[in-house]
């Protein structure tokens, strides 16, 4: 493959007039100049831009066109300085791999669907230009005697086409692997991440970026703002810490055992996920919707996962419990790329799930309780505690020590998630290219589903991952969300492994 490059490369240069050819030797030169890694690894790096200067000349682009997108002053000196850098896991890192059984493994997916293909020559680069501007996020993971960490990894971060389920784990412990991955299908760019190196809001400022980047290389002029950074810029020290340390002393802390919640009826599979489907909604009429009945969407799209999940259930005991993130940057301020979010458990009895707007009255009662700023700092008192207790308990036995002292029950504790993201902003100049966002969660070892929502303009995308082949979650949805004058368009895969 590499000398089929190197051909392709020297017969379009070979056309060039002397000038240009000029203008590559010196290009070229500039280049290896910042790309100081392995050998194997520089030549790789050297020929993804000869692939991008190849695409550039075949769309009649001027060689000094292409040479200023390709500028290598947009590497910085992150590939000509020798890897130094570490990162200690934050503390929700820290803490939430310990609930978790092994072989299991959080990922999670943001993408952006632009209005044209991706130009996988041109996402390469783009990816190549941004990472250095995302330090905490080039790193491989490591453990530590008492902790996992983070440790730098100077390589090449390469896009792949799509082929396998969405959140398929990520080989981490394979050496100077990457703890994410950029991936591209058509007009959508997709990036995973091990929930370990960052949240929502951290993975979704690395995503606006990289698109932001991929469209100048594209030949639009896209400025920074609204969490599209500069790659230009050195890296902010806000943007890695460990913000779990601003939480506020509370008189006591909020542990986080639980009763186990009910659990939807549908065989388990052994494919996770084994179905993705993305209800694609007017985020205009679902605000409307949830106006009408004197609630957020958040709240409105809780209640209606309430109905459909003991629809869902043929137990008639018990209770249905939602699982509702929390981004704490609403209450502390924060720049942090890392993980940043707490959660709350909704719970409703299954006897008393009788229909949307008595659902909704409790939601909202257990939200302003729930997730409040006091309740959500006191479980961060308990997860700075947790981490207390057990620093100096080697890795290797912290998770059956965690699970004794803190009663952890994994997803049991849980029947679903709704983890809403928001509205996503852009930048004005950024906006016309761009169609839409989703936002897919890994799936864990009980819930048969898990539903995740973000929005861009006028689309919300509401997604639900399942665990399960039985429809009944998905097909309760879509009627209750007719019966509230939706009219959601219902796209995704189709069920894998059967």
């Amino acid at each position: 493959m590499k000398k089929n490059i190197d051909n392709e490369f020297k017969t379009y240069t070979d056309t060039l007039s002397e000038a240009d050819r000029d203008l590559l030797t010196e290009y070229f030169s500039r280049l290896s100049q910042h790309i100081i890694l392995p050998k194997s690894l520089k030549k790789a790096m050297i020929e993804d831009f000869e692939k991008a200067l190849i695409f550039y000349l075949k769309s009649g682009l001027s060689v000094a066109s292409a040479l200023s997108r390709l500028d290598s002053v947009n590497l910085g000196g992150f590939y000509a300085r020798p890897p130094i850098l570490w990162y200690p896991a934050d503390d929700g890192a820290k803490i939430y791999p310990l609930s978790m059984k092994r072989h299991q493994m959080a990922v999670f997916r943001l993408s952006a669907y632009l209005k044209e293909d991706v130009v996988p020559e041109l996402l390469q680069i783009a990816l190549t230009f941004t990472i250095q501007r995302f330090p905490s996020f080039a790193v491989t993971v490591k453990n530590g005697f008492f902790w996992h960490y983070m440790d730098a990894s100077k390589r090449r971060y390469y896009v792949e086409p799509e082929t396998e389920i969405p959140g398929s784990p990520l080989k981490v412990s394979s050496t100077g692997s990457p703890a994410f991955r950029v991936i591209f299908y058509k007009n959508r760019i997709s990036t995973e991440f091990f929930h370990i190196l960052t949240d929502g809001t951290g993975g979704m400022i690395l995503l606006k970026t990289l698109t932001a980047v991929y469209l100048r290389l594209c030949g639009h002029e896209i400025e920074c703002g609204e969490g599209v950074l500069n790659i230009n810029e050195a890296p902010q020290p806000g943007e890695t810490t460990n913000d779990f340390n601003k939480a506020e002393p509370t008189e006591k802390t909020k542990g986080f055992a639980d009763e186990r919640a009910t659990q939807m009826s549908g065989r388990l599979s052994s494919h996770k996920p084994c179905q993705v489907i993305h209800f694609e909604i007017d985020s205009f009429a679902l605000q409307a919707a949830a106006k009408r009945r004197n609630a957020t969407v958040t709240e409105f799209m809780l209640a209606l996962m309430f109905m459909a999940g003991r629809y869902a259930t043929d137990e008639t005991k018990g209770r249905i419990q939602i699982q509702v993130p929390v981004n704490m940057r609403k209450y502390y301020q924060s720049e942090t790329l890392r993980n940043f979010t707490m959660y709350c458990n909704i719970k409703i009895p299954i006897a008393e799930i009788t229909d949307t707007d008595q659902c909704i009255a409790e939601i909202k009662k257990q939200m302003k309780e729930k997730a409040s700023k006091e309740a959500m700092t006191e479980m961060m008192n308990a997860t700075i505690n947790l981490v207390r207790v057990l620093r100096f308990i080697p890795l290797f036995i912290k998770r059956p020590v965690a699970q004794i002292i803190y009663g952890f029950l994994g997803d049991k504790v849980f029947s679903n998630t709704l983890s809403n993201l928001g509205v996503v902003k852009l930048p004005e100049s950024m906006a016309p290219y761009v169609e839409k966002f989703d936002f897919v969660l890994g799936t864990g070892l009980t819930n048969r589903a898990v539903c995740s929502m973000v929005t861009y303009g006028g689309t919300a995308v509401f997604v639900v991952a399942k665990l399960t082949p039985d429809p009944s979650f998905e097909e309760k949805m879509y009627q209750l969300l007719k019966e509230n004058g939706l009219n959601p368009a219902v796209k995704g895969s189709e069920l894998y492994g059967y």
